[in-house]
């Protein structure tokens, strides 16, 4: 089945593109793959080709062509667009599929449906990740050469004329892959309907992560191996495959919508929004639900309720094939497993916190090792039997509270042991380094939002000035000052209070431009996502070593907690 990927590029050094074509990189990194010289290693098998450019000189064509229209010149500017077709690798032996035919398709899409545009068309034919497929990577410099003929998918007047960029909608998305889905059809190759939402809908970044994240977690338990412990987990899962794995176990089972919601949140710790007709998600780790047309239409309200009611047609011809028994007794059975549903909720959940256990990939852990101690504790508090008033009325309950609490003793002695806390007083010591840290991190994190509060401020009045900056100048020129001010007065107003704002903050009168407050804002907001990661490590660190202490003490029977301590403390 050929599928059709496309990535927009703000790359300038169009060589870069060039490069990758030709040489072998590391697709995890997306680095050059180097020999023992430090050389850059030919790929052992592909064909390049160009469409209206020398391919071995792409990148200074394309220089050349935007400097001639004054175009992709900002460094927001999408400067290329790559183009990906993967074909089945079982076309190579049903099919005959070859990597001078390959070739000679991606040429043929390349010129139907980029006219007038300078392009790179390249075969591989070693595989994807080592898959096997043959797939041909198209690049084009978005600005168009050449005026070319309007075509029928060409949206506006300017898609045919030379000098206007590539402009990707979702109506010509849909025309690319249904030109390819004609193409393979033609030649007799596999393929799937494009155009149709795919059941599992795994993005390239999605996908990415998964592969990051796995390689990251093999190293950490590399590292727990040589120790002589066991992982904890082994198989690396993104939220968006976690939702998927819990809503098909909790669809197998639910005959209903309340059913299947109940057991998402129970079980799984995730809640279930309907909002306008489509269902959406909230993973227990993220505050913004991810939606059901975000995870594939498996996950969507029709096909979930599809398999609702199938549920509920099987449950019915399973129950009309069971001997009929007292009817008092099935009362009180079903009153009994609702209860003991209800019970073990929290045992549940804690269950389920040993399995969602997730690696960050976004985060750097080599830097700060207290991230890698603390990527997420399955530690829980020991629960206090005598002033459980639950499990005085309930004596099943405290049996299995009982047992739960050991489990938790002998986790909480194991990571005592593990990290040397040879006494109570060395473990709080731990604990109040971390919230000193915590509250550290969360100070520079609040100066940092205040920084970029300021910025954004003087970009707004900034803006504001030399927006009328020339009415303002006019009315200096005019004969009648106070007519022309009458006449535009909301224009010079704004100039004025923006004017004083400058010069309040800029006594000497050198006001910055946009540009360097755009670059002093960009580097503010990198700073602050890498102070609130840094603060949201310390907070895990710091609640995970207060459950630790917690435990300790009633381990010790000193039947003090370290919130009440505090609590005194404090009061």
């Amino acid at each position: 089945m050929a599928v059709l990927k496309h990535i927009a590029s703000k790359n300038a050094h169009y060589g870069d593109a060039i490069d990758y074509l030709k040489y072998e990189y590391d697709e995890m990194r997306m680095k050059p793959v180097l020999d023992r010289n430090g050389n850059m290693k030919l790929r052992s098998e592909f064909i390049l080709d160009g469409i209206n450019c020398n391919p071995e000189t792409f990148d200074a064509e394309c220089e050349m062509l935007n400097a001639s229209f004054h175009k992709n010149q900002g460094f927001g500017d999408i400067k290329s667009h790559h183009y990906i077709i993967s074909f089945d690798p079982k076309d190579q032996e049903d099919h005959g599929l070859t990597g001078e035919k390959a070739q000679a398709i991606g040429l043929e899409y390349a010129k139907n449906n980029f006219p007038g545009h300078q392009a790179l068309v390249c075969t591989h034919m070693d595989g994807h990740n080592k898959s096997g497929n043959i797939h041909v990577h198209i690049v084009i410099n978005s600005l168009r050469k050449y005026d070319v003929e309007r075509q029928d998918f060409m949206e506006r007047p300017c898609d045919s004329r030379a000098g206007y960029k590539h402009h990707l909608t979702r109506d010509y998305l849909k025309h690319l892959k249904h030109s390819l889905m004609e193409i393979c059809l033609r030649e007799n190759l596999y393929q799937v309907d494009l155009l149709s939402p795919a059941e599992t809908k795994i993005t390239e970044q999605e996908y990415w992560a998964g592969r990051r994240g796995q390689e990251k977690l093999d190293k950490l338990n590399e590292k727990i191996v040589e120790d002589g412990l066991t992982p904890m987990k082994t198989k690396f899962q993104t939220q968006k495959q976690f939702l998927r794995d819990a809503i098909d176990d909790a669809a197998t089972s639910a005959a209903s919508l309340e059913m299947f919601r109940t057991i998402l949140l129970e079980k799984y710790g995730i809640k279930l929004t309907e909002s306008r007709g489509r269902y959406s998600y909230l993973h227990p780790e993220r505050n913004k639900n991810i939606t059901g047309r975000a995870l594939g239409t498996r996950y969507e309200k029709e096909s979930l309720l599809a398999r609702f009611k199938e549920n509920e047609i099987a449950g019915r011809a399973e129950n009309s094939t069971i001997r009929p028994v007292d009817e008092n007794r099935n009362e009180e059975n079903r009153t009994s497993t609702q209860d003991s549903f209800k019970d073990n909720a929290e045992t549940v959940r804690d269950e389920q916190t040993k399995r969602s256990t997730i690696f960050d990939s976004s985060y750097d852990y080599e830097s700060d090792p207290i991230a890698i101690l603390y990527i997420r504790s399955e530690l829980r508090l020991v629960v206090d039997l005598q002033n459980c008033t639950k499990a005085k009325l309930n004596q099943a309950y405290a049996q299995k509270v009982k047992i739960s609490n050991l489990k938790e003793m002998a986790k909480t002695i194991a990571y005592v042991q593990e990290h040397g806390y040879g006494t109570r007083d060395k473990l709080q010591d731990s604990y109040d380094e971390i919230t000193q840290k915590m509250k550290d991190s969360r100070k520079a994190l609040r100066s940092t939002e205040e920084q970029i509060r300021s910025v954004n401020q003087q970009i707004h009045f900034t803006g504001q000035y030399l927006a009328n900056k020339s009415v303002y100048g006019q009315m200096l020129k005019s004969r009648s000052k106070k007519k022309f001010r009458q006449e535009h007065s909301d224009e010079i107003t704004l100039y004025e209070d923006a004017r004083k704002f400058l010069k309040e903050k800029y006594p000497d009168g050198q006001f910055p431009s946009m540009k360097s407050l755009r670059e002093k804002r960009e580097k503010l907001s990198a700073q602050q996502k890498a102070q609130l990661n840094t603060y949201t490590n310390y907070k895990n660190a710091q609640k995970d070593l207060q459950t630790i202490c917690s435990n300790i003490d009633s381990i010790l029977g000193q039947g003090r907690t370290l919130k009440q301590e505090q609590e005194q403390t404090i009061s």
